[in-house]
């Protein structure tokens, strides 16, 4: 991508469940689903990742992948006083370090690893639920809200792979920022 802004980043997880984990009531404890914590990862153009929950569902083609900043859950355990989070009960597919994610809604970006390159169009913030309260921590809930994430389109088919990776993307970013809580709260305006 030309005129874009490079940022070296790292893929910590990437997370596929063909099924969901986090429905009915909280109190009843969460769905026992597989759960891969894949090395590498196959994405498809308009479908999403390969044996993942929202592949190929038409309700979820713009929320097929959804992204997050693991610096969200350590300032959540942080500001919680809690021991740090496991990553993967976010239920987020792809958990980086390094990238600010907010400032990219509603952008195209690339993400690339080891050599192949992957285009998503970032749409809209990946909300947490009331079921971070219980799986993480009491008043998790609250304290994702704003660092929850992103949910994207996969534009290209590819493949992306733990570990380095290079984020490219239209808008200048702080990857200090990272874990920050940032509103996003919907427009009137259409």
């Amino acid at each position: 991508m030309s005129g874009t802004y490079r940022y070296e980043v790292e893929i910590l997880h990437l997370l596929v469940s063909p099924q969901h984990a986090y429905f009915g009531r909280a109190r009843d404890g969460a769905a026992v689903v597989p759960t891969t914590d894949a090395d590498d990862v196959q994405l498809v153009a308009g479908k999403g990742v390969v044996g993942d929950r929202f592949f190929g569902r038409a309700a979820h083609m713009d929320a097929a992948v959804t992204l997050l900043a693991v610096e969200g859950l350590e300032a959540m355990a942080a500001e919680l006083g809690t021991d740090a989070f496991d990553p993967l009960l976010a239920r987020r597919n792809v958990v980086l370090r390094g990238a600010e994610l907010p400032p990219l809604l509603g952008e195209e970006i690339v993400l690339e690893s080891r050599g192949d390159a992957v285009r998503l169009r970032v749409g809209r913030p990946a909300n947490p639920c009331a079921w971070m309260d219980r799986v993480l921590a009491p008043g998790a809930h609250a304290a994702m809200r704003g660092r929850g994430g992103v949910r994207c389109r996969v534009l290209s088919d590819g493949q992306l792979h733990r570990g380095p990776a290079v984020l490219h993307s239209p808008v200048p970013l702080d990857p200090g920022r990272a874990g920050v809580a940032v509103w996003r709260r919907p427009s009137r305006l259409p």
